[in-house]
């Protein structure tokens, strides 16, 4: 991203991966039940629509959430959170850790990469990401769907998510830790483009214009419209890569099937289910993880100014 450092000194991609990949842990931390809450909204409807009149059992953001700590607990809003931080030591870190890695050489040497350039590293960083953090996203996205039962009862769709990783193969195939790589494939080439194309020239406006320094409120500016906009293409795509990935065996013949089925039986508005959870969890997702990025970059080159520093006692 522009201007990443306090220093003059650029970060190294390996201190950009480690520091994308622990702040999207902490990114998650935080937002992980209103990921939630949208995945629970998404599938909600999918197994037998609701007749006219009929109340969802899930309304809105913040019901959605009573209502799992109601009927499952409040660990029912952790549901799938160790694959999640999985997920984002494997995702974030090559999406958003290589970002400035590949504008870099699809640029050739350019001081100010076009739009083209920043669309065509976004795409290709969050397609690598896929490929690598996949089976995490599936296993997630399970654990989110299942309903966490009180005690006592024994009825579970996966026990653990090392169990879940183990059930899948089994029953599934391997090809079942990879379901539904083509929608997020998708999905992840337009967050990608979206989110850190905008925060990276928003981020970058602020700072030409001198309307900001490159600090926390720059950062919290760029982040939140960011969220917005990636949050207004990214969600048919979501719902869609959420009802395929949560699918038992036979149920779809595809993405392209799980989107035709959606829409003919729920109607367009089925591809904005979970709309404004999404777009609170991607826009506090977004503040989070751009703000932590940003000073995690900063401590662990600090760091490492300093320990090569020849000034160091030793």
């Amino acid at each position: 991203m522009a201007a990443g450092t306090s220093s003059d000194v650029a970060p190294t991609p390996a201190v950009r991966v480690f520091s994308a990949g622990t702040a999207g842990c902490v990114a998650d931390l935080l937002t992980f039940p209103l990921d939630t809450a949208k995945v629970r909204l998404q599938i909600q409807g999918e197994s037998k629509p609701h007749l006219e009149g009929q109340r969802a059992k899930y309304r809105g953001v913040f019901g959605t959430i009573i209502t799992i700590v109601k009927t499952e607990g409040s660990r029912g809003l952790y549901n799938g959170l160790v694959a999640g931080l999985q997920r984002q030591m494997s995702f974030a870190s090559v999406r958003i850790g290589l970002y400035d890695t590949m504008k870099q050489l699809y640029a050739c040497g350019s001081e100010n990469p076009g739009f083209g350039t920043r669309l065509l590293a976004g795409c290709t960083t969050g397609a690598m990401a896929v490929v690598f953090a996949q089976p995490t996203d599936v296993v997630k996205v399970r654990f989110q769907a299942q309903i966490r039962l009180r005690e006592g009862s024994t009825v579970k769709r996966y026990s653990s998510t090392t169990n879940a990783y183990r059930t899948i193969a089994r029953d599934e195939g391997f090809k079942g830790l990879w379901k539904g790589s083509l929608p997020n494939i998708t999905r992840n080439a337009i967050v990608n483009c979206s989110e850190l194309v905008t925060y990276d020239m928003i981020k970058e406006f602020i700072l030409n214009s001198n309307l900001m320094t490159d600090d926390m409120p720059c950062h919290f500016t760029a982040a939140f419209a960011a969220g917005f906009c990636t949050t207004i293409v990214a969600s048919p795509v979501d719902v869609v890569k959420t009802r395929f990935m949560n699918s038992v065996p036979g149920q779809y013949g595809g993405a392209i099937n799980c989107a035709l089925t959606m829409l003919m039986k729920e109607g367009p508005s089925a591809f904005y289910k979970g709309f404004m959870p999404s777009f609170l969890r991607l826009g506090s997702w977004n503040i989070v993880m751009f703000v932590s990025y940003e000073q995690i970059k900063r401590a662990v080159m600090g760091l490492q100014q300093y320990w090569e520093s020849p000034l160091r006692p030793v």
